[in-house]
């Protein structure tokens, strides 16, 4: 049986159950970071937009839509499917310092457990400023995903990638089973596979936004990455790949072919995506062309937003980290649930002082917000210019925080609830 140390090195997906490195390596990959901070940085612009807008439609609704702000909403549709990617390559990478798959897997385990946790009380308290609010988010995907991935890690390498591979292209097949064919299991189909409201009791529910499926295959897949990113010839590997999953999307968008079906459901979390069509403008045909399908996410949405993540990671790879670019980058990278947390409460404070400021409604931000409020009140609201000028204070604000914490993480590595945070 193979160690980690040499599974790290081969050009095959190989390693088990059980296996230790046997040559840690203490240094961290600076292209995870910087990849991981630019997408943590985008992820809040569409935050932003949530809380300062005062439209009273989703982005990618074409009847309503134009090009500037649906390409808002889009450029962070790279977030969650990095986010998982990188969670995989993360677990993978610590093999190769000194951690065993049993210990892996048990941290695997026990950080989800504590994502779930903070979804369910301090991030749903930021995203609402009311206790309780439970919802299905992208941080509890995140939680449950890594419990699973806690169980996967111990098979072999090549069938880690099958099992995430698999997940990813065959899960569209199953989009117009409905709920309702599981009888009182529809519920569990829901959390797995289609997005939608649970009933809870008489009068609450509890609303499933990133159903586990195929976000469980992405963290997989993200896990054998973490093999080709300690290869000598990784630069050309994620090129290559990143180019091919790129391509494939556009076939697959062009010809309307597998990967993106026109469910025959109501539009939920306002995704109206389907083929694309010819619109009245080249603008919003263009629109109509990237409007892929987020929840949940197809595959098509997949190879458009992994395929030009892999060439961004090939990139950054050549990047000089200590350039004041990439230093911000890793900054931000290397604290990602920190500045997750910390910028939930920032966008939605910084909301209601300015919704004061402005004598513009001010009370339903504390009462729930856009999260519980079905229509945002008349008067209420700002354009783009003034919701990118909000975006960057707030990423200029976080940054000073997010610096003093990760400076805090490198200088007591003692402290090991720190790598919790």
């Amino acid at each position: 049986m193979a160690t980690p140390s040499r599974a790290l090195a081969s050009p095959t997906l190989k390693g088990g159950p059980g296996e230790s490195a046997s040559e840690p390596q203490t240094s961290r990959l600076a292209s995870v970071d910087l990849l991981r901070g630019t997408v943590m940085i985008i992820m809040a612009l569409d935050h932003t937009r949530r809380f300062f807008t005062g439209l009273n439609f989703e982005p990618e609704d074409l009847a309503h839509t134009w090009g500037s702000l649906f390409f808002t909403r889009w450029i962070t549709h790279f977030c969650a499917p990095v986010f998982f990617l990188l969670a995989g390559t993360g677990a993978y990478l610590m093999l190769g310092r000194g951690k065993s798959v049993a210990e892996v897997s048990r941290f695997l385990w026990m950080r989800g457990l504590w994502l779930i946790f903070l979804s369910a009380t301090v991030i749903g308290y930021a995203w609402t400023f009311v206790f309780p609010f439970v919802h299905a988010d992208v941080i509890w995907a995140l939680g449950w995903c890594m419990i699973a991935m806690a169980a996967i890690i111990r098979l072999r390498l090549r069938w880690i990638a099958l099992v995430g591979a698999a997940l990813i292209l065959t899960h569209n097949l199953f989009d117009r089973v409905p709920p309702t064919a599981f009888g009182n299991l529809s519920g569990l189909w829901m959390i797995l596979h289609r997005p939608g409201p649970i009933p809870i009791g008489n009068h609450g529910e509890f609303l499933v936004a990133f159903p586990l499926i195929p976000w469980v295959g992405v963290m997989a897949l993200g896990y054998a990455l973490g093999a080709v990113l300690r290869r000598q010839d990784r630069r050309r590997l994620l090129f290559l790949t990143g180019a091919a999953l790129t391509t494939a999307f556009v076939i697959l968008r062009v010809f309307h072919l597998y990967g993106n079906s026109g469910r025959d459901v109501q539009a939920v979390l306002g995704d109206s995506a389907g083929p694309w069509t010819v619109q009245h403008s080249l603008a919003l045909t263009v629109v109509s062309f990237f409007n892929t399908v987020k929840f949940p996410p197809s595959l098509q949405f997949l190879l458009m937003t992994l395929g030009p993540s892999l060439l961004a990671l090939a990139w950054f790879d050549r990047l000089q980290s200590k350039r004041a670019t990439a230093g911000i980058l890793l900054v931000f990278g290397r604290v990602p649930l920190f500045y997750y947390v910390l910028h939930l409460f920032f966008i939605h404070t910084l909301a209601v002082w300015v919704a004061l400021a402005m004598h513009q409604p001010a009370a339903w931000l504390l009462y729930g917000g856009f999260m519980l409020s079905p229509i945002i009140p008349p008067g209420y609201g700002h354009g783009l210019p003034f919701i990118y000028a909000m975006w960057m204070i707030t990423v200029l604000a976080l940054y000073f925080p997010c610096r003093w914490f990760m400076n805090l993480k490198r200088q007591h590595p003692e402290y090991w609830w720190l790598s919790y945070l």
